[in-house]
């Protein structure tokens, strides 16, 4: 009986190893996926001034649960380098919070929302001004 628990319990563990792996494998794929298209865009536009901001996106959501219409929004704007700044606005019924965030090397310099991130991500990629995401939900 002890012997087939732990035959079960290095299965269940070998078999959550495996997922766990695929899954990481999964995220780095598309990760550099990020970083190739990322590149390929910034050697493609050759000699713009990569310090000038190139790179807008705006990402519309529901930030309250009181609120909707996707009145709040994150816009990044980012230069060829990837630095810039991420404005977000939170909208409520009685109260508006503006807030902003700087970004170097597409990095923010401060925690970030999922929304303020996936603007930044699709800045970076050049995916156009308003885009459609899991955190930013349907156009």
């Amino acid at each position: 009986m002890l012997v087939t628990t732990w035959v079960i319990v290095g299965v269940v563990a070998g078999v959550s190893g495996v997922m766990i792996g695929y899954l990481a494998l999964k995220q780095a794929k598309a990760t550099v996926e990020d970083c190739q298209r990322t590149l390929a865009r910034q050697t493609s536009e050759g000699r713009n001034d990569l310090k000038a901001i190139r790179d807008v996106a705006v990402c519309r959501y529901d930030a309250l649960a009181e609120m909707t219409g996707r009145l709040s929004f994150s816009v990044a704007m980012i230069n060829g380098l990837g630095d810039g700044i991420v404005l977000t606005s939170i909208n409520g019924r009685s109260e508006t919070r503006t807030y902003v965030r700087p970004v170097v090397g597409g990095k923010g310099q401060q925690p970030l929302s999922p929304e303020e991130e996936e603007a930044v991500r699709a800045a970076r990629l050049g995916l156009g001004p308003l885009i459609q995401s899991r955190a930013c939900g349907p156009l």
